[in-house]
């Protein structure tokens, strides 16, 4: 990432998040921790979530511009998160990640970029009944 000032840039800008996206919630989709959490019509959702990897990865504030601060906690109250989906959601980022042929040290800098907010917004502890 030397030559770059963002992982926005890095990535390869808006082309590359927009691609990162589309092969990211299919993985979301067919996870069956992930998949309860996530409406049908996953379009919306796509939307908002390029705009906000755009702006997280030090592009353009699309998302701010758009809806205001993010307040990502507490946009995601209402759902059970717990440490298992947030593994779970790094992981299928990971996957799409992979499938771009990001480079290895560049998908573990954007995994562990995304790794602080997927654990702070777990608000529900693990399923221990589950055995």
């Amino acid at each position: 990432m030397s030559s770059y000032a963002t992982l926005y840039e890095a990535l390869g800008g808006a082309e590359a998040i927009r691609d990162l996206v589309s092969r990211f919630y299919p993985k979301v989709q067919a996870h069956p921790l992930l998949a309860p959490l996530f409406p049908e019509d996953i379009h919306p959702v796509m939307e908002k979530q390029i705009l906000f990897l755009t702006q997280f990865l030090g592009g353009p504030s699309l998302y701010s511009d758009q809806y205001g601060h993010p307040m990502m906690r507490a946009r995601h109250l209402p759902f059970e998160i717990t440490p298992e989906r947030a593994a779970a959601w790094l992981g299928c980022m990971s996957s799409a990640l992979g499938e771009m042929s990001v480079p290895e040290p560049l998908r573990q800098l954007t995994i562990e970029r995304l790794s602080g907010p997927a654990h702070h917004f777990v608000n529900t502890e693990s399923d221990t009944t589950a055995n």
